[in-house]
């Protein structure tokens, strides 16, 4: 059990607060990083955080992403949302396979502020497409707070309905569609489904949310628990979320798609997988998500992973506990997909 000094309720002297440990090997990679990839987000840092993740970040070519001839992949340009631009839609599946594959439509991380379709695309290819022949596409939405909400996630929902509406021509099953991300991409994904299913737009097959980024309100027990320990604290998600909704922040009448755990009607929605860490700010937004998911008579499969940060697998993908996230996602997609 590990103990950090936090401000007690009435502002004075700090008082002690338990936190749950991390797990060994994900420390190791932790504390081996520094302090540096761990700098709050602020909004006077933003664009500099930007322009350095942009320069930072792998963003695969075509040809790479091909890995000699294993996969085919394109580059699409679809129509946006009204009153939009164009939506870049990064398609690939495994080379020679025939017929309609199952569909893997996903959302990149990056806390709605960072990140590109490109980058997540040779572990999902690597570990999802070719085990389980599924065909994927990953979404370049807008980022903010160039472009704010409901931008990012009208260019997902327009993608998304070109994709389901050219089945014939992507050689894809659009009865088995399964929307997925990461983070930001999970609190996409949480907040598409909820969309298409309001909007009567194509149904998903699951959703797949990963450490999913769900609550602007920052008022779980996690977000000031875990804040700063791992690989995000508040003022980050603070700012994330800010660039995001511009003056809508924190405002009672926010809607869910903006802010997924804001919903009250979760009925209806696909079966969906959520994984979090036990250590991470997330933690209860995201079980409280699934138990919401529940109690509306849906269906959930929740996995908290004890001492896991945020974005442990991709930090530490060698770490037991990362192998053990996963092989328990594999399994589910090909559950659903079965």
């Amino acid at each position: 059990m590990s103990v950090r000094r936090a401000p007690s309720e009435s502002g004075g002297v700090p008082t002690p607060k338990v936190v749950p440990p991390f797990d060994p090997e994900l420390s190791v990679v932790l504390a081996a990083m520094g302090k540096e990839p761990r700098e709050s987000v602020t909004p006077r840092n933003l664009a500099a955080r930007q322009e350095r993740d942009a320069a930072a970040r792998p963003r695969p070519t075509i040809e790479d992403l091909r890995a000699d001839g294993r996969f085919e992949v394109a580059e699409l340009c679809v129509p946006g949302p009204p009153d939009g631009p164009d939506v870049t839609l990064v398609s690939a599946r495994p080379s020679g396979l025939t017929g309609s594959l199952p569909l893997l439509y996903y959302m990149h991380g990056g806390a709605m502020i960072m990140g590109n379709a490109w980058s997540v695309l040779p572990r999902i290819l690597r570990e999802w497409a070719l085990p389980l022949e599924l065909a994927v596409i990953s979404v370049e939405y807008r980022l903010a707070p160039r472009t704010q909400y409901p931008g990012p996630l009208e260019d997902c929902y327009a993608g998304l309905v070109w994709a389901a509406g050219h089945a014939a021509e992507l050689d894809i099953d659009a009865d088995r569609v399964i929307i997925g991300g990461k983070s930001a991409g999970g609190g996409l994904a949480a907040a598409l489904a909820l969309l298409t299913r309001d909007r009567g737009g194509p149904v998903p097959l699951g959703q797949l949310l990963l450490c999913p980024m769900l609550d602007d309100r920052d008022g779980t027990f996690s977000s000031h628990q875990m804040s700063g320990l791992g690989m995000w604290d508040l003022t980050s998600n603070a700012t994330a979320w800010k660039a995001l909704l511009g003056e809508r922040y924190g405002a009672a009448d926010l809607p869910p798609y903006a802010a997924p755990a804001r919903a009250t009607d979760l009925s209806g929605l696909p079966p969906a997988y959520i994984e979090v860490g036990s250590a991470e700010m997330f933690r209860d937004e995201d079980v409280a998500y699934a138990n919401a998911i529940w109690q509306a008579g849906g269906q959930a499969e929740l996995h908290v992973w004890p001492g896991a940060y945020h974005g442990f697998d991709s930090l530490a993908p060698r770490a037991a506990l990362s192998q053990d996230a996963r092989d328990a996602r594999t399994r589910w997609l090909r559950r659903v997909l079965a």
